[in-house]
């Protein structure tokens, strides 16, 4: 047994200097120390998790997800990424509110299932887009309502193309697979890790259609990651050992600005007036000018080509003669 450092008087004396108050306890020990409270059976957040790489990750899939959409729904939506956020599923929960699509989901190979959102005002937005409408969406939903076999349809229709999207995007990190599990409209229904377990949340600010503005989330449990995290250290480098996705998305992005409006006017001459001439121009009025030797062929405000005007069969029409260099523009 061990020796007491205090005799048995000092013992007594100090027990009685304690019961009369002559000596203060619950002082504490060094005060001034400034500590973080830590929960032992908590998991650690700080395990070489790289978020920027995540972030590089969601860029490379907000690419390829716009150009996925234009080609299924034939409009291009705007995705803003949100900041990639750790934190316990149980704090994520509470924020969300019934009906969503909520999909669980296996990516191989990382462990556990993950799970996508959308919100319903991104699914009826798409869904009026893809019958010819304006992409409006809807109001507030009831709790328990389910989706129609043709609201389903839809959100497949982007679930497909989000996950094609995803793959890609992970792609000159590590390849991934995407096996669908479950579908749900209540997240308290998608268990995929325990409410105390972390979670790294990515959501994405999309805005369709007639101004109609929603989420879509993509969630990992944190413990997927965590056998990753040294390839989540280095930097993710676009294109390295990936070639042949650039290529797609570049062929992609051809295809759809191909689809783009410009407009376009001939200008056959300017004449220079004075004010009073001006004011007093009436109908019937001739405006003489000197013909130019060519017409200007103008797109979105830019000079582009010198013309020539004429006509072909019934209608009026131009003649392409020469380009106009950015210095004549002007002229």
């Amino acid at each position: 047994m061990a020796e007491s450092l205090l005799t048995p008087e000092e013992l007594d004396a100090l027990a009685e200097s304690v019961d009369s108050g002559d000596l203060e306890t619950d002082t504490g020990f060094n005060l001034q120390a400034r500590v973080v409270k830590h929960d032992l059976a908590a998991e650690d957040s700080t395990l070489g998790v790289n978020l920027s790489s995540i972030d590089m990750i969601n860029e490379r899939f907000i690419r390829m997800f716009r150009l996925g959409l234009l080609d299924v729904l034939r409009t291009s939506p705007r995705i803003n990424p949100a900041r990639v956020r750790i934190m316990k599923f149980g704090d994520y929960l509470p924020d969300l509110k019934p009906p969503l699509s909520v999909t669980t989901v296996r990516t191989p190979p990382l462990r556990g299932s993950s799970m996508v959102l959308i919100e319903p005002n991104i699914i009826f937005s798409a869904l009026d887009n893809f019958f010819g409408g304006f992409g409006r969406g809807i109001g507030a939903l009831p709790p328990g309502r389910l989706f129609t076999p043709t609201e389903t349809r839809i959100i497949k229709m982007m679930l497909d193309q989000l996950f094609l999207s995803l793959q890609e995007a992970w792609a000159p990190l590590m390849p991934v697979e995407i096996e669908t599990v479950s579908s749900e409209i209540n997240p308290q229904f998608a268990q995929i890790v325990d409410e105390n377990d972390l979670i790294i949340l990515s959501r994405f600010e999309a805005e369709l259609g007639d101004n109609v503005k929603g989420f879509i989330d993509i969630v990992y449990p944190y413990a997927a990651l965590k056998p990753f995290r040294e390839l989540l250290r280095s930097r993710l480098q676009t294109g390295d050992g990936n070639e042949e996705s650039d290529r797609l998305w570049l062929e992609n992005m051809e295809l759809a600005s191909g689809d783009a409006q410009l407009q376009a006017k001939v200008e056959l001459a300017k004449v220079k007036i004075p004010v009073r001439d001006f004011e007093d121009l009436e109908e019937g009025q001739v405006i003489f000018f000197k013909k130019p030797d060519y017409a200007r062929l103008i797109v979105n405000d830019v000079p582009i080509f010198e013309s020539s005007v004429g006509t072909h069969g019934t209608q009026v029409a131009i003649k392409i003669e020469n380009p106009i260099k950015p210095e004549e523009s002007n002229d």
